[in-house]
């Protein structure tokens, strides 16, 4: 008789049984960095860009009202280090408007064929000008000019419209020789207060790992049941 999903025929099978390579690096004491997760994060995020068959660098964004309304949806990193982890949006958008009511959120990174994630909290603080002009620049020329000619998150009647709108915005950057960075498209960076890597394990008895900053800049780091 064949076993149900999920569940094992042979009661003599390790719990360890069946575990594809790629995720069988552990987050025990010996195996990871004890005070510093962007090295752990670097290492998983390395892996993942040989990994993953699309865009490793994608992200979950969580943002929330000030009354705690959360919403959620995918976004790409565009920079990370010490300092945190930046993405880049327009501020106008809904989840600009959160962004900007209520200064924290959460990403998480879930890395499929590696059967890993990690989840990150922490408060955001704005990029200069500076920093935005030169992201927003170094994007594909009908990228720049699909931004600033979308009211994103605004209702819209057809895509005509928008297409519409970017095929003539189009034509006067190329005469202009430049597309202006709209006032609203601006970039966040996520100081992380708390970083947690998650990793599969058979029989769902996974591994979980937290860092959380203490008050004087270090880290500790804690493992969690499953």
């Amino acid at each position: 008789m064949t076993a149900p999903a999920g569940k094992r025929s042979g009661a003599s099978l390790s719990i360890e049984d069946g575990l594809s390579a790629p995720a069988m690096s552990k987050l025990e004491d010996s195996e990871i960095p004890q005070t510093d997760p962007f090295e752990l994060f670097e290492a998983w995020f390395e892996e993942a860009k040989e990994s993953e068959p699309n865009d490793p660098n994608a992200m979950a964004l969580a943002t929330a009202t000030p009354e705690g309304a959360p919403s959620v949806r995918m976004v790409l990193l565009k920079g990370h280090g010490p300092e945190g982890f930046t993405f880049y949006t327009n501020a106008q958008s809904r989840k600009g408007g959160e962004i900007r009511a209520n200064m924290q959120a959460s990403l998480l990174f879930h890395w499929k064929s590696l059967r890993r994630q990690i989840r990150i909290e922490g408060p955001l603080t704005e990029v200069s000008s500076e920093m935005a002009d030169a992201y927003f620049h170094s994007r594909p020329f009908v990228s720049q000019v699909g931004s600033a000619a979308s009211d994103q998150s605004r209702p819209l009647d057809t895509r005509a419209t928008y297409v519409r709108r970017v095929e003539d915005m189009e034509a006067v950057c190329k005469q202009a020789g430049e597309v202006p960075r709209p006032p609203h498209w601006t970039g966040f960076t996520l100081n992380p207060k708390c970083i947690e890597f998650w990793l599969d394990r058979p029989n769902r008895l996974h591994d979980r790992r937290q860092f959380t900053r203490t008050e004087d800049g270090g880290w500790t780091n804690t493992l969690l049941f499953p």
